[in-house]
């Protein structure tokens, strides 16, 4: 009793800590038809989120007088920013009117009433017909309805430094057909180049989505198992692909081929992976995202001029070569309306203007996103922009993507608990996978799961 009334405690301070940090004006603010606030993550390699909305706000406020944007950054790994904007639609006095939304929180979020559809807006919007349809799907509510505008996509491969592969012997371009082609490759590093930490794969609680979807999801999807079976509605358990994928993230973190368990679990550790240990040499590999490189622009957190020179890309490989050869992930993110919006066609217009095709070229280009409307993904502005648009647009044929269903968050959370505790020693994946699939029934019940054994 003692534990959960501590808990409730720090929940409820921080709570109070947040509301009260993200609206200066209390009560009275909600009730301002004449300002538009929006929420959006400011984090790492998401300042061109921040360089985009400070554009917008100017662009919006010069083109709307007596209206006014006020910018809510929130500064926070996604977890954080997750928890800190779901606090935030908690309170009228502090429910954004626009934010910015991940593609897998769309249908959890909507379902809360935390988001306002569109459709009536975009059935008059004539760019609509330039998204591509899987695009749109993405911000669909589960009754069907249209809660986010997408702003970009992405994919998700390996990054291997060409310098330190020819130093180890390794040959360039990387090529690997199999999970044993990675782990061969790391292991090579190892033994060549101590001092170089040679495949970082995300895992762990800590690192929320970047674990679940980043690290083991793009293992999971490369067996001939999923994490979800889509027809029949229901979660998967006993399934020995994603034994397999423990068995993975186990060679990496007790094989001494990627960081140590303590600096995986920092919840900093995607800043130190692309500004510093692979701009300085320190990290061969990384299973990481196709924006990455927006952080090594001039106009990025860590400019790198030779990136471009010293980084090679690589498909994930399937775990045995099994076709299609290669597998990836794919998310995104929208900008959403606040069902408790007070001037919802202002707030409609301020996502027009930053989503319409020059405003979403622009931050395509600046956040190194893969465009999600035809005409920037035909423009030659933004086919010259970066050199790995191409190779990244590419593999989106063998993608896939999150189940978008409202438990999937708990699922999600799950799998990295999972992760963590094989990555620390304190289970084999045998085990973990065990404690998952447990969890899973706990979460949506035995007539919500199916298993393989």
């Amino acid at each position: 009793m003692k534990k959960s009334y501590v808990s409730a405690v720090a929940l409820s301070a921080a709570a109070a800590l947040v509301l009260s940090g993200c609206s200066a004006g209390g009560d009275e603010a909600s009730s301002d038809s004449t300002t538009i606030k929006v929420a959006y993550q400011k984090f790492g390699a998401f300042i061109q989120v921040d360089d985009h909305m400070k554009a917008m706000k100017e662009a919006f406020e010069a083109e709307n007088e007596g209206l006014t944007v006020e910018l809510v950054p929130i500064e926070g790994q996604e977890n954080d920013y997750a928890t800190k904007l779901a606090l935030m639609n908690q309170s009228p006095a502090t429910a954004p009117d626009v934010m910015y939304e991940d593609t897998f929180r769309v249908q959890s979020d909507s379902d809360a009433g935390y988001l306002a559809p569109l459709d009536e807006y975009t059935e008059g919007w004539s760019d609509w017909d330039n998204f591509y349809d899987n695009a749109k799907s993405a911000g669909l509510g589960s009754d069907g309805l249209t809660y986010g505008i997408p702003m970009g996509t992405d994919t998700r491969a390996i990054w291997y430094n060409k310098d330190l592969f020819a130093q180890a012997g390794l040959e360039v371009p990387f090529a690997p057909e199999t999970w044993e082609d990675v782990l061969d490759a790391a292991a090579t590093i190892k033994a060549e180049l101590p001092d170089v930490m040679p495949l970082n794969v995300y895992s762990g609680k800590a690192q929320g989505e970047a674990a679940s979807m980043q690290g083991f999801e793009m293992l999971l999807y490369g067996t001939s198992d999923s994490l979800y079976d889509a027809d029949d509605q229901k979660w998967m358990t006993g399934s020995d692909g994603f034994v397999d994928s423990l068995g993975f993230i186990e060679d990496v973190y007790q094989g001494d081929l990627g960081p140590t368990p303590e600096q995986a679990l920092d919840k900093n550790v995607g800043n130190l992976v692309l500004g510093e240990w692979l701009p300085q040499g320190e990290l061969a590999m990384a299973v990481d995202g196709s924006w990455i490189s927006g952080t090594w622009l001039e106009t990025g957190t860590a400019p790198w001029p030779e990136w471009n020179d010293v980084m090679g890309q690589a498909a994930m490989p399937t775990q045995t070569g099994d076709a299609p050869g290669a597998t990836s992930m794919s998310g995104g993110w929208t900008l959403a309306m606040g069902s408790g919006a007070q001037n919802k066609d202002a707030a409609w217009d301020f996502i027009a203007l930053a989503l319409n095709k020059d405003n979403a070229q622009s931050y395509d280009i600046a956040a190194s996103q893969i465009a999600v409307r035809s005409d920037v993904s035909e423009d030659a502005n933004y086919q010259a922009a970066n050199p790995t648009f191409g190779f990244f647009s590419e593999i989106v044929e063998f993608t896939h993507f999150r189940p978008a269903t409202s438990d999937y968050a708990q699922i999600s959370s799950a799998i990295t608990v999972a992760m963590e505790s094989v990555m620390t020693g304190q289970q084999s994946p045998e085990e973990a996978a065990a404690v998952y699939d447990d969890a899973v029934i706990g979460i949506v019940g035995e007539d919500g799961t199916t298993s393989k054994k």
